[in-house]
């Protein structure tokens, strides 16, 4: 996983957004809204954009992240 919560829910957001556009549109802009709405929704879903991965970008804080800090919760249920 690289997106994180935040951006999965943006993306969510967005995707379901050009989905609804894309009933309201006319025949020339359907596929396009389409496509950027579908691959918003299945990257939000999985939680994986090849794009981040190929740059080397991650929104989702991991125990390997050197800038990792865990929460509160986290550090009460490992001890």
């Amino acid at each position: 996983m690289n997106i994180g919560l935040f951006d999965r829910f943006m993306r969510l957001s967005a995707g379901l957004g050009f989905v609804f556009f894309d009933y309201l549109s006319s025949a020339s802009w359907e596929i396009l809204f389409l496509m950027i709405g579908s691959w918003s929704v299945l990257t939000s879903v999985f939680g994986w954009c090849p794009f981040y991965g190929l740059m080397g970008v991650s929104t989702c804080p991991t125990k390997f992240d050197k800038n990792y800090k865990p929460s509160s919760e986290e550090i009460l249920v490992n001890t």
